[in-house]
């Protein structure tokens, strides 16, 4: 089982993975860190426990609004593909008689963050990770 060094708020630590998950482990530890400084930058120093426990909640905090995110951006993608992939037409005007009728038709295209698609590019590769092992399971 490999050993991984980390730093987390400036803090040495050195932690066991499963074999392959050194990268994870490292993306994971580079997040928490960036939450560490943002900690100590604003309150100093605290200690270990402190301090890992206030960046726990924050890391949980933005998954939660990332996850949450998500459902509403899954709850819209379902809306638009009952509608045919396209956002509604909006009602139409009067027309004057004679007059050519103008239909605007607006399709919106959300914009994912560069940080919610690095959160998801993880996840995937775990999910891979994990199905990869399944495989070789079930072959055994």
């Amino acid at each position: 089982m490999p050993e991984v060094e980390i730093l987390i708020g400036g803090r040495s630590f050195q932690v066991a993975c499963q074999e392959g998950e050194e990268r994870f482990l490292q993306s994971a530890a580079k997040l928490l860190d960036n939450e560490a400084q943002l900690l100590a930058d604003t309150l100093g120093r605290v200690s270990e426990t402190r301090m890992l426990l206030m960046t726990g909640l924050m890391l949980a905090d933005k998954t939660a609004g990332l996850e949450e995110g998500l459902r509403s951006a899954e709850r819209k993608l379902r809306d638009a593909e009952r509608r045919g992939g396209m956002a509604p037409a909006p009602a139409p005007a009067e027309v004057a008689p004679g007059a050519a009728e103008k239909v605007e038709v607006r399709v919106e295209v959300p914009v994912v963050p560069e940080e919610m698609i690095a959160v998801f590019a993880n996840i995937a590769d775990r999910a891979e990770e994990v199905a990869g092992r399944v495989e070789v399971a079930a072959t055994e």
